[in-house]
């Protein structure tokens, strides 16, 4: 059998990301389903665009489900709070400068999404806090470890941001990213050397300063994958085929 077509590769990618999407979706309401909305329609309006005034053929372009995976990891990535002005900067920009202005599918430097992902930060920062649990804006577990003043680790994992391994919520977003992640690896679409090296060494990285859980510690290494994007990351963005190298041993380099 030989190597999937573009497409087959893409919607296996968007398939895998569904059941991260639902859990966030659960854990942060509708705010992700209304991300995942506005990313489609500004990242599909944006590659209609881009195509066309570069006089390449749009209909086969966007059917090959590029763009659909870029608006969904800009979805994921994208607080469900952070309004639609950032994410719909974050799905055009994405498109245009992450895609488009290396020259489109396959020529890309970096991650698309994570382009687009970066210059919405850029632009608005302050809209990249708002994680919401019933519309009540807390903050992340990632904020509350890193300015918890004096409070040891067992007593910052009491507060609401933690739950009972990782960030409260994060954990079992996490857990479903890494299931979809795992389909993939199982299916031949990612290779199972890029996520394993970097989780192995975020691991090992956190294990070398962690002191058993004081006050000045940074936590426990299975504390740091059950938070933010880490599943995420090691997945979905660093597995991006364009982006990471083909050789064995580069991509455990690249991994780490």
């Amino acid at each position: 059998m030989g190597e999937p077509d573009t497409r087959t590769v893409m919607l296996w990618v968007a398939a895998a990301l569904v059941p991260g999407l639902i859990v966030q979706t659960s854990y942060f309401g509708h705010g992700t389903l209304v991300n995942i909305l506005i990313a489609c329609t500004a990242a599909y309006l944006a590659e209609a665009l881009c195509l066309h005034l570069r006089e390449r053929p749009i209909r086969a372009a966007i059917a090959d489900g590029s763009t659909l995976v870029t608006a969904l990891l800009i979805s994921a990535a994208v607080p469900p709070g952070a309004g639609p002005y950032a994410v719909a900067i974050a799905a055009i920009a994405g498109i245009a400068i992450g895609k488009h202005v290396y020259g489109g599918i396959g020529q890309n430097l970096f991650n698309p999404a994570m382009v687009g992902y970066a210059i919405a930060l850029v632009s608005l920062p302050g809209a990249f806090n708002r994680w919401q649990v019933d519309a009540a804006t807390g903050a992340t577990a990632l904020d509350a470890l890193k300015h918890r003043g004096a409070m040891t680790i067992d007593e910052v994992m009491q507060t609401d941001a933690f739950g009972s391994l990782g960030g409260a919520g994060w954990e079992w977003i996490n857990a479903a990213f890494a299931i979809g992640g795992l389909v993939l690896i199982l299916k031949g679409i990612i290779r199972w050397r890029l996520p394993l090296t970097f989780l192995l060494g975020l691991v090992v990285l956190i294990f070398l300063f962690y002191d058993s859980g004081s006050s000045s510690s940074l936590g426990s290494p299975l504390m740091h994958l059950g938070m933010g994007g880490t599943m995420l990351a090691a997945f979905f963005i660093l597995t991006d085929p364009v982006t990471h190298p083909n050789a064995p041993r580069a991509q455990i380099v690249f991994a780490l």
